[in-house]
């Protein structure tokens, strides 16, 4: 690494210019008299003795063999972990406050103006925020999904990498969502498997991403007019309350869409998946081209199932199928 990367890399570590000149000379010329450390760094003693115990601090550097006046560098892993932690408290406090003072000037001064809660997103802004709005949450994502689809080619990773951040993912998926073609398989089914909780209702009532108690995207698609360009972000305000509560009502009333991925009674992957596809309301066409399978294919597996569960018929296999453990 170059002078120049290290002195930066120390930089934003917290150290300054003149820790970092010290560090530097150390790590060429250590063990050697303090000095003779301070001559390299071009530094008098009074800020020669400012840096080095600023790196002393920080556990980066020490007397040499018991000799006060030869010093040398340290193993950095434990004063790099406490300079990280104190780097890392200092970005939150900073953002804390940045977040404080706009929250502040917002009450005193945007009050007033209704604009202020709801802006209106339309074109192609709308795949940058919905990218940032996943990108931003912290503790939980609540989705009402329906088409029509926005294309944002990275929804999906986006998605996953939220789950893999420990952001909790509520998803309320509509019928249509199960039968879009290629959606279960390329969107629903891999966010279900890393971890995200889903049901499914027959229709949702709109299509909405609610970010942690922040802030939710509501799109304005409209189906029949093929009109999915424009998307609403509402800010914290009684509307914001309203569609927390929406979500929640919505979730209630939908049924589970996915179980344990393990096997459970010997029911092999393929079954597991058309009982999902059943009890979210998918039709045999649907179900059957997303197992890849003929409609008589599809009817003979579900005789097999029935006859396994002792079901007489599609309701009643659904029941026993829950109390099974198998949805």
């Amino acid at each position: 690494m170059t002078n120049a990367k290290l002195g930066e890399a120390l930089r934003l570590l917290g150290l300054d210019h003149a820790a970092g000149q010290v560090y530097l000379a150390l790590l060429e010329l250590a063990p050697a008299p303090l000095t003779a450390i301070g001559a390299a760094a071009g530094l008098d003693d009074g800020d020669l003795a400012s840096a080095y115990r600023v790196l002393v601090d920080a556990g980066l550097a020490s007397a040499a063999d018991g000799d006060a006046d030869v010093v040398a560098p340290v193993p950095p892993t434990a004063g790099l972990e406490i300079l990280a932690r104190h780097r890392a408290a200092e970005v939150e406090e900073s953002r804390i406050a940045v977040g404080g003072a706009f929250e502040s000037f917002r009450r005193q001064r945007l009050a007033a103006y209704n604009d202020d809660l709801v802006e209106v997103v339309t074109g192609d802004a709308i795949g940058p925020r919905i990218r940032h709005a996943w990108a931003s949450a912290r503790e939980q994502i609540r989705q009402l999904e329906s088409p029509p689809y926005f294309d944002v080619p990275s929804a999906t990773d986006d998605a996953l990498a939220t789950l893999a951040r420990g952001v909790t993912q509520r998803v309320v998926y509509s019928r249509e969502s199960l039968e879009h073609p290629g959606r279960l398989k390329d969107a629903i089914e891999p966010c279900i498997n890393a971890g995200e909780q889903a049901r499914v209702l027959p229709s949702v009532p709109v299509k909405l991403v609610i970010i942690d108690e922040a802030y939710a995207l509501v799109s304005l698609s409209i189906k029949e007019a093929d009109v999915h360009n424009t998307m609403l972000v509402v800010q914290p305000c009684g509307l914001l309350s309203a569609l927390i509560a929406l979500f929640e009502q919505s979730w209630q009333n939908a049924l589970p869409f996915h179980g344990s991925t393990a096997l459970r009674g010997g029911l092999a992957p393929a079954d597991r998946r058309l009982l999902w596809l059943l009890a979210g309301g998918a039709g045999d066409d649907t179900i059957a081209r997303e197992l890849g399978i003929s409609r008589r294919t599809l009817f003979r597996r579900l005789q097999m199932l029935m006859a396994r569960l002792g079901a007489a018929n599609r309701f009643q296999m659904a029941l026993q199928a829950q109390r099974a453990g198998w949805l």
